[in-house]
């Protein structure tokens, strides 16, 4: 019989239901201890999953110390990432951790040293790019009937109300290239590669809120392609998409555009494809988030891939890419262009 692959999740929030019900989709996989500051949510959860009380912990060295675990998943808020990891590291545990990686660039740099100095893994569950619609519109591209890629807009351009169920976010000083901004600038790079330059300019609409809830960014990508980056918590749109991102790639020889609900078109001179992508409907998905719930779960089996000594898209390495194309786009604002 195959080993079980054990791991704890650390923080029991929002977002812990369907990243535990994520790994549990996957076989050999099992969430088996949980931690967080506040017992009582740790053990509502725990109910929830059938995890014994005995295996729920209020301090997360206990659990290091106490359970038979391969891996912990961070579910809790950024500020918390670097001291978890490295607490983890030093029991030689791998870790899997919530996006975005940390608070800053340099705690992101050192949760990466600190995992490679104690020969352990780490994956950031960065999900956006395992959207279903996103994987096919990557496969078009790979195709070639685009021809080559001189231009590409990736936007998540929104009026849902993500300040409803996630209070916390309005006291984000540094709000939608953190939150969203991650998410975007990673699919602009499974995409088209790496970038070269950004520009970036924010704004502020809601009043309620700390950060910013619009931002735009311009970058040149290494391969010579634009790319444009529309991200707003702010919109009031006719086709609300959330949470997928929209795409419109050009080409030489065609265009893609990849609209809400997984509606994709491609147009060359022979004429115009069209396809949709549903996202895999588990269970425990809540509709409103079908896309990314949905890319949850191949998310975190290709990161199950790593844990067990295969190759994983998004690891610690790979993702520390992509925040430092976020606070690039910080360093923006205040000179300009920001060669990466």
């Amino acid at each position: 019989m195959a080993k079980i692959l054990k791991g704890a999740a650390f923080g029991t929030g929002f977002w812990s239901k369907y990243q535990i019900s994520g790994w549990h989709e996957i076989e050999g996989v099992r969430i088996t201890a949980l931690y967080n500051r506040t017992p009582e949510r740790a053990h509502t959860m725990a109910n929830h999953f059938g995890i014994d009380a005995c295996h729920v912990y209020s301090d997360p060295k206990t659990l290091l110390e106490n359970e038979d675990i391969d891996f912990i998943d961070i579910i809790t808020n950024a500020e918390t990432h670097n001291t978890l990891t490295k607490l983890a590291a030093s029991y030689k545990k791998d870790v899997v951790c919530q996006k975005p990686m940390a608070a800053s660039y340099k705690e992101a740099q050192d949760m990466c040293e600190s995992c490679a100095t104690a020969g352990v893994k780490l994956f950031i569950n960065e999900n956006f790019r395992f959207q279903a619609p996103v994987r096919r519109a990557k496969e078009i591209l790979e195709s070639g009937v685009l021809g080559t890629v001189y231009k590409a807009h990736v936007d998540f351009c929104s009026g849902f109300p993500v300040f409803e169920n996630q209070p916390f976010l309005k006291e984000i000083e540094r709000f939608i290239l953190i939150d969203i901004g991650t998410h975007v600038l990673d699919v602009s790079r499974f995409l088209l590669g790496e970038a070269k330059t950004v520009f970036c300019r924010i704004k502020r609409v809601n009043p309620t809120i700390k950060g910013e809830d619009v931002a735009n960014v311009f970058m040149e990508m290494e391969s010579g392609a634009h790319c444009i980056c529309e991200m707003s918590y702010a919109s009031i749109v006719e086709d609300e998409a959330f949470p997928q991102p929209t795409l419109y790639i050009e080409g030489d020889r065609g265009s893609l555009r990849l609209s809400a609900h997984g509606a994709i078109k491609v147009t060359t001179r022979k004429g115009v494809i069209r396809e949709t992508v549903i996202p895999t409907m588990y269970d425990w998905v809540d509709p409103a988030y079908l896309v990314t719930h949905s890319s949850i779960v191949d998310a975190q089996r290709n990161i199950a891939q790593g844990l067990n000594g295969g190759l994983a898209e998004t690891t610690g390495d790979d993702n520390l890419k992509t925040l430092r194309l976020v606070y690039a786009c910080y360093d923006s604002l205040g000179c300009g262009l920001v060669k990466v």
